[in-house]
């Protein structure tokens, strides 16, 4: 990693209970309120399509002007209402727009996947060094994989979205890693989701092996790209 990307995440915060205050505007507040609740889904959409927008500009000055690019796959998505309200019922949230706003910060989501390790960290860094860009909060699962093996850099930023009369900062949870570790990730999830089958320990052990498996994988074609001069 740089130096400006190590300053920077230093000053980030590492905690959920951190990454507080007002983003958008405040409401009358029912989040079964349909309206309101479309309302406040539009402002998470237009933080996607401009974050997204930022991301696929970066794709193409790559593919014109570099030997290679960084960027292998970019995907987005908003959380259902559903999925939404399981999560704030999980965590004992009061069912408010304003409760949603101010500590579910994965709404809206892009995923970024990147051929190397270094790419994901060059892609970080380029996002969070924009002016219209706050990093708000940095959890690093390559450095410090999950219990389970799960391996990615998650980021939650603020962004600028400016609309008719106003502009709102818009949080956004993105999500690096490498053609490696997507490919475990979605494998784990298909596999360990499936509702009518038990998972036994041993297939999480199982699971986890394949994900050092991925990740040395990933280490090895690291180690080619810098001895080729990526």
């Amino acid at each position: 990693m740089s130096q400006i990307y190590e300053d920077i995440i230093d000053d980030a915060a590492t905690s959920e209970e951190a990454v507080s205050g007002a983003f958008l505007p405040q409401v009358n507040d029912r989040v079964d309120d349909a309206a309101q609740f479309d309302r406040f889904m539009f402002f998470y959409e237009a933080g996607i399509r401009q974050m997204t927008t930022k991301l696929e500009i970066l794709d193409r000055e790559f593919q014109h002007s570099n030997d290679r690019n960084p960027i292998e796959n970019i995907k987005s998505r908003l959380k259902s209402p559903e999925s939404i309200r399981s999560k704030m019922e999980k965590r004992g949230l009061p069912m408010t727009i304003s409760s949603m706003v101010n500590n579910i910060y994965d709404i809206a989501g892009i995923r970024v996947i990147c051929p190397f390790i270094t790419d994901v960290y060059q892609i970080a860094q380029m996002l969070i060094t924009q002016t219209d860009v706050e990093l708000m909060q940095m959890k690093d699962y390559i450095k410090d994989p999950k219990e389970n093996g799960y391996r990615s850099l998650h980021l939650i930023v603020k962004i600028t979205v400016f609309f008719s009369d106003t502009t709102h900062q818009v949080p956004i949870e993105i999500q690096l890693r490498t053609i490696a570790m997507n490919f475990w990730a979605s494998t784990e999830h298909q596999l360990r989701y499936k509702k009518d089958k038990e998972f036994t320990p041993e297939m999480h052990q199982r699971l986890k092996t394949c994900a050092e498996l991925m990740a040395d994988a990933d280490y090895q074609m690291q180690k080619l790209a810098e001895e080729i001069h990526f």
